[in-house]
């Protein structure tokens, strides 16, 4: 049987205590990108959050890795999640008073890693930020800093990376530089991808298209 690094089924999200969306199935192996769509309001988000260990689904199961982020303690579920996924949304969520090379650095620290400065300089070259390693992220350009929290959401080599509408407000060029800078990182670490948005730029690049479900 082939590699799995994020499988989904039985997904059912709730919100104020109410079921309100599902989740389609799906098995992601390494390289693989998938867009998970539907109308705002729909669960995308929450059903990110929810394969980040952030937000608990009502039902159904989550693998990644072949682990269940929700079978572990608040304590090894954070340490999981900094470990083996990698986050990208829309706020970028930088620490404005250390360097971006920092930024790199205290992702791989609040997993419990050792930090890695060969690691951190290789997807900083990478990623054309080198010359920006010293800079704080309050001087960066948007697209800069967007770059920057890619960076972040790799050095710990995570098996699956989820991003929420990441292209939601770039023009063309960058849209589409994004999504490159994205779909190759994932083919070159065996990362597995899932992007939720509504950009048709973005699902024609993705190799799976899914729709969120409404619960009726």
């Amino acid at each position: 049987m082939d590699e799995i690094n994020i499988s989904v089924g039985g997904l059912v999200l709730e919100r104020g205590g109410k079921r309100f969306a599902k989740a389609p199935d799906f098995a992601l192996a390494p390289g693989r990108a998938l867009a998970l769509t539907g109308a705002s309001g729909s669960g995308k988000s929450t059903a990110l959050l929810a394969m980040a260990g952030i937000r608990p689904p009502a039902a159904g199961k989550i693998l990644i890795g072949g682990t269940d982020p929700w079978s572990l303690s608040n304590a090894k579920r954070d340490r999981f999640r900094g470990r083996t996924i990698g986050l990208v949304f829309q706020t970028f969520h930088l620490v404005d008073a250390v360097t971006v090379e920092a930024n790199l650095a205290l992702a791989a620290t609040c997993a419990g890693l050792k930090p890695d400065p060969a690691r951190i300089g290789a997807i900083l070259e990478r990623l054309g930020l080198c010359d920006l390693r010293r800079r704080l992220p309050g001087s960066l350009s948007q697209g800069q800093a967007q770059r920057v929290a890619v960076a972040r959401a790799l050095v710990n080599g995570p098996a699956a990376i989820v991003a929420d509408e990441p292209t939601s407000a770039l023009d063309d060029g960058n849209a589409r530089a994004m999504l490159d800078l994205l779909t190759e990182i994932a083919r070159e670490q065996g990362a597995a991808l899932v992007i939720a948005t509504h950009d048709h730029r973005v699902t024609q690049a993705m190799d799976t298209v899914l729709t969120m479900e409404a619960m009726r």
